[in-house]
């Protein structure tokens, strides 16, 4: 099924006026459970600011896949960049941390606007090996440009100096975990503004059917390109602060795998939708943890029989199945506030 089709399918409110994503109470739920999971689950953390890293990471994707519609399968290419750059800046110029992640968005960014005013002229599985090739060229750079990158090994020792010169970063995670929170507040917040424009309604407009604005004199290459580099920044923000918080840069977050892996957990909650990556990536990662305590050597398995269970049953996603239940049951519209 096509991203159009997907769409069409879940009955997609109409690009008609600018209160799609209008604050509800029920979206302070996210933030609350981040909240009580530093406080009732701290021994946890670790997990959970890999969790938060990776909604981060979601939210970037979901920009450019559901609300402009653009197919990529090398969104890992962005993560990776600024994961490298973090990495590098807090080993050779500086170890302040907010200053190296605005440098992994920056350069990740860069990156977006290059690749996307070359790639972004094509569209469909044109568009999807393009994105995946850009991955594996950089992969292969990272990999031989050895004095830079580490090479295979990749980069380590990273350290770097308390946040804000206050709060340094303890071995239980509270700092990280508080610091990954508020990077994840501070691009949602720009995400949710980006969808509430009217820049955001061209852009649903464009995923819709991007012929049709093009003819009433929409400037549909351009405005891809600007909404692709700034989900590649926000991708390169979440590797820069993985980097940061892990103290390591490998080659892996360079990998096919891991944008595979991202777009599943998207899926999962459901592409299109403002928390699609706040349901989908934190349930995803918590039964890969659990399926593994589990049964260590057939955990896959598990994970695999509950991928087929929700395509069959919710093939586009939790937040779309949420929405069509109750349509069914109040009459409301499953596509409608987010």
């Amino acid at each position: 099924m096509t991203q159009q089709a997907h769409f069409q399918s879940a009955k997609a409110l109409p690009a008609t006026a600018l209160p799609y994503y209008r604050l509800r109470p029920l979206d302070i739920l996210p933030w609350a459970v981040a909240i009580l999971v530093f406080f009732l689950f701290d021994t946890y953390l670790s997990l959970g600011t890999q969790i938060l890293i990776m909604v981060i990471f979601g939210i970037s994707l979901d920009l450019a896949l559901g609300f402009a519609g653009i197919n990529t399968l090398g969104h890992a290419a962005f993560f990776g960049i600024g994961a490298y750059v973090a990495g590098y800046f807090a080993l050779h110029v500086s170890p302040e941390p907010l200053t190296g992640l605005l440098a992994a968005a920056l350069a990740a960014g860069v990156v977006g606007l290059l690749s996307g005013w070359l790639l972004l002229r094509t569209h469909g599985l044109a568009l999807l090996m393009l994105t995946m090739v850009i991955t594996v060229l950089l992969h292969e750079v990272a990999n031989t440009w050895s004095e830079v990158t580490g090479g295979a090994d990749g980069l380590s020792g990273i350290s770097v100096s308390p946040l804000l010169g206050l709060f340094s970063f303890d071995l239980y995670g509270k700092t990280s975990y508080l610091y990954a929170l508020a990077v994840l507040l501070a691009a949602f917040a720009l995400v949710r503004i980006v969808a509430n424009s009217p820049f955001g309604l061209a852009m649903r407009g464009i995923r819709e059917n991007s012929r049709r604005m093009n003819l009433v004199g929409a400037s549909v290459h351009a405005r891809l390109v600007v909404v692709y580099t700034l989900s590649a920044a926000i991708a390169g923000l979440a590797g820069g602060l993985n980097a940061q918080l892990t103290k390591t840069v490998g080659l892996d977050l360079l990998s096919f795998q891991l944008s595979g892996n991202i777009l599943i957990m998207l899926i999962v909650g459901g592409v299109g939708r403002l928390y699609g990556a706040f349901v989908g990536i934190p349930l995803y990662m918590l039964l890969l943890d659990r399926a593994a305590a589990v049964n260590p050597f057939h955990w896959m398995f598990f994970v695999g029989l509950a991928l087929i269970l929700l395509v069959r049953f919710a093939p586009g996603g939790l937040l779309w199945l949420a929405a069509d239940v109750r349509a069914r049951l109040f009459g409301a519209n499953r596509g409608g506030r987010q």
